[in-house]
């Protein structure tokens, strides 16, 4: 083992083709976790509320599947014809290329979306590696990626930011600061609250002026693990920088999908998005900002 170490840290570029592929691999997995998370969480929801109400003595026409479905069963398989997928139809990017898109049983295609996520959790890892080098600093921010990659993807299908995942990520920054990784304790700690009570004060004052939610608790609390991580210094650009993104991201959507501007749109991917570009290249962009519009 001690081997190995010595050689990712003798040959920088090696450790960053091995992270870069690993995240390939890790991609393929949260195609998987973005697939399947949100519909374990609903048939759970089914049977806690399906248990509420019996004790009551209502019985509720909820039609719940009983096959063992999680992360990891069943295995792949097509959703349109159920053909299993083999191992060697299962490599990242490769087996989409090789299979020209399409299941190799039933010939429907297989959506883009796949190959992407695959391709940009291995951009996420190869951009870790080459800030941090061989270090622990680089397995704590592919974690942080991961888990944005995941509630960005989630949050786009499902307007769902879950607990698993924010909580997670909030608890996971605090640790990651107990020796002051990224930022003090001090700093993650008051990041974490501020981040929750920042987006959850717009919340309420948006509420009270329209009687309209503007935005989920998931949004909070995936500020407050952005803070977590970043500590509190951070906030402010997060939340200028999603906001912009958010604003133009959402006008795209609305015009390409002819939609108005009633239409719910989730925030929790531009906060994500904003969160890791604050992560890496936050001093850049205050700076940028400070020379170009304050004189």
């Amino acid at each position: 083992m001690q081997d190995i170490f010595g050689y990712f840290q003798h040959y920088p570029t090696a450790w960053v083709i091995f992270v870069g592929l690993f995240s390939l691999l890790v991609g393929s997995f949260l195609n998987v976790v973005i697939y399947r998370l949100p519909i374990m969480l609903e048939r759970d929801w089914k049977r806690e509320c399906q248990l509420l109400f019996e004790d009551e003595g209502v019985k509720l026409p909820i039609d719940i599947p009983q096959d063992r479905f999680n992360l990891v069963f069943p295995h792949s398989h097509c959703p349109s014809c159920k053909a299993s997928v083999k191992p060697w139809q299962n490599i990242p990017v490769l087996s989409y290329l090789l299979q020209k898109g399409k299941c190799s049983s039933c010939q429907t295609n297989i959506s883009l979306r796949y190959p992407l996520i695959e391709i940009l959790t291995a951009v996420a890892g190869v951009i870790a590696a080459l800030q941090f080098g061989f270090s622990t600093e680089t397995l704590w921010a592919l974690l942080f990626s991961y888990l944005l990659i995941s509630m960005c993807f989630i949050d786009f299908d499902t307007m769902l930011l879950p607990d698993q995942l924010t909580i997670s990520l909030l608890w996971l920054g605090l640790i990651a600061n107990l020796s002051a990784t990224f930022v003090p304790l001090e700093d993650a700690v008051i990041g974490a609250i501020a981040g929750y009570m920042i987006l959850w004060t717009i919340f309420q004052t948006f509420k009270l002026l329209t009687g309209k939610e503007g935005m989920g608790f998931g949004d909070f609390k995936l500020l407050a693990a952005l803070g977590a991580w970043m500590g509190w210094q951070s906030l402010l650009v997060i939340v200028l920088l999603s906001s912009v993104v958010g604003a133009i991201a959402g006008i795209i959507i609305l015009k390409m999908q002819d939609k108005d501007q009633q239409h719910a749109i989730p925030f929790g991917p531009y906060l994500a998005m904003a969160g890791w570009i604050a992560f890496y290249w936050q001093q850049q962009i205050v700076e940028f900002y400070m020379n170009t519009w304050v004189r």
